[in-house]
């Protein structure tokens, strides 16, 4: 899974200050970044300034092992590409940076297109989506130009909103993701269009608020929260299934999820403004808890191919996200360290017990005793797992397969395991060391890996 943030902190002009960030980025055990980038109309191409700072983010990132996804959408609905002529130029802006990042295989097109934040008109004057399918037809306008460069590129569409009212004339048009990827499926089928629009789905599946669990499903509603996977998925099938575009086997990437915590008195200084009543932020150990539960929703559902935090550190307004887990002077939160343990359990598969998942821990790096080692009193077997895993170390007769002795022990993913037998009883005569490794939470085949025979000293 990609198991990151959406973080803009990382944009520089200069490449020292955008490493810089990203070290940062990647302390909190992050390896995946979301970036913006936001076109104008009568754009066809990204000013030079602007290019220099996606290099630089594209560099950092490489520097770091970091994988970035680039977001490209207008900043606001005044500036929505609803003609033929403004959806082309959206599609050269990308085609330009597709081809001067070709580190970036990620790119998403649109943000949250079914709020009126970001694209009006959400309905048309009969009260029919008008949002939808003006959004699909950018999608499939800005897939083209992007393959047309590299056909590799991985075209992320959707970044819908989790709620929307779907009524006109509200004062706040806006559609749920039900609604919307539903009248995005019907525009589809319409146009007879005999390729896909997009790879993948990107979804924001907020809580109501900060004080909501992450875990809490909307059964009664046209919201989609990280508990609602399953309307999801149904709702893709609806829109997409028996089509060229895929539905209920898209792969998905919640590329935005923020909890916002109480900022301290402490850190006052750092913010300014007011924090919004709606907000309902939550104290450090409680955004930790909820940061790891997300993470255990989506490891286990799957088409969901990563999660992205919203933001990485906080925004120093308070009317914006204080969501990080680095407050705005860049210094960590108390729930720094719960979140990055958890995605260190994530990225090695034991973040949550997934039904039907059977993962397969390999190793790497393994190094039994040789003879001499052996002779010299050497009693130890090292090694690496691809994922976490738990470990067995067996000696056993070389002449008939009995077992001496072994040892367990439980490893993370990555890192070095050091096994020993040193005072363990091994017998006379050759023996031959196996090493033998399961997922300790999701198993699936073990594996095993076995050492010359040994002669014992």
């Amino acid at each position: 899974m990609a198991l990151g943030a959406a973080e803009d902190v990382v944009r520089s002009p200069d490449l020292v200050s955008a490493k810089s960030e990203m070290t940062l980025f990647k302390l909190a055990g992050f390896s995946a970044i979301r970036i913006t980038s936001q076109w104008l109309p009568g754009q066809v191409a990204p000013t030079e300034p602007e290019l220099v700072i996606l290099r630089n983010v594209a560099a950092a990132a490489q520097l770091s092992a970091v994988r970035v996804y680039l977001a490209v959408y207008p900043p606001g609905s005044r500036s929505t590409p609803l003609t033929p002529e403004a959806r082309e130029e959206f599609a050269a802006y990308l085609t330009v940076l597709a081809q001067q990042l070709p580190s970036i295989d990620d790119l998403i097109v649109g943000n949250e297109p079914n709020l009126n934040r970001f694209w009006l008109p959400q309905f048309n004057p009969d009260g029919t989506d008008a949002a939808a399918p003006a959004y699909l037809a950018l999608l499939a306008r800005s897939y083209d130009a992007i393959k047309a460069v590299d056909p590799t590129t991985r075209v992320w569409g959707g970044a819908l909103a989790p709620r929307g009212v779907d009524r006109p004339g509200t004062g706040r048009d806006t559609h749920s993701p039900v609604a919307f990827l539903k009248h995005m499926g019907v525009a589809y089928r319409a146009s007879g269009r005999t390729l896909p629009v997009m790879d993948g789905l990107t979804f924001h599946p907020y809580a109501d608020s900060s004080g909501q669990s992450p875990d809490t499903p909307h059964p009664k509603s046209t919201t989609i929260g990280l508990a609602d996977y399953d309307r999801l998925i149904q709702t893709l099938a609806t829109a997409f299934d028996g089509t060229a575009q895929a539905g209920a086997m898209l792969p998905i990437l919640y590329d935005e999820f923020g909890v916002e915590s109480k900022i301290p008195a402490g850190k006052a200084q750092a913010y300014t403004g007011a924090e919004p009543t709606t907000t309902k932020p939550v104290d450090e150990i409680t955004q930790g808890q909820y940061y790891g539960r997300a993470l255990q929703l989506a490891f286990c559902q799957p088409n969901v191919v990563g999660i992205l935090l919203f933001h990485s550190r906080d925004e120093a307004a308070l009317a914006s996200w204080q969501s990080g887990v680095y407050y705005a002077d860049g210094t960590p939160k108390t729930s720094f360290y719960a979140v990055r343990d958890a995605l260190s359990r994530a990225r090695g598969g034991s973040i949550a017990r997934c039904a039907g998942l059977a993962l397969e821990a390999t190793t790497t790096r393994v190094h039994f005793p040789t003879q001499s080692e052996l002779s010299r009193g050497s009693r130890t077997v090292r090694f690496r797992c691809s994922l976490d895993c738990a470990w067995e170390v067996r000696a056993s007769s070389a002449a008939g397969g009995a077992t001496r002795t072994r040892v367990t022990g439980y490893g993370r993913a990555g890192t070095t395991i050091i096994a020993s037998l040193k005072g363990r009883k091994l017998g006379r005569g050759a023996i031959v060391l196996s090493l033998t490794t399961t997922h300790p939470l999701n198993p699936g085949v073990p594996r095993t890996r076995t050492s010359p025979a040994l002669k014992l000293p």
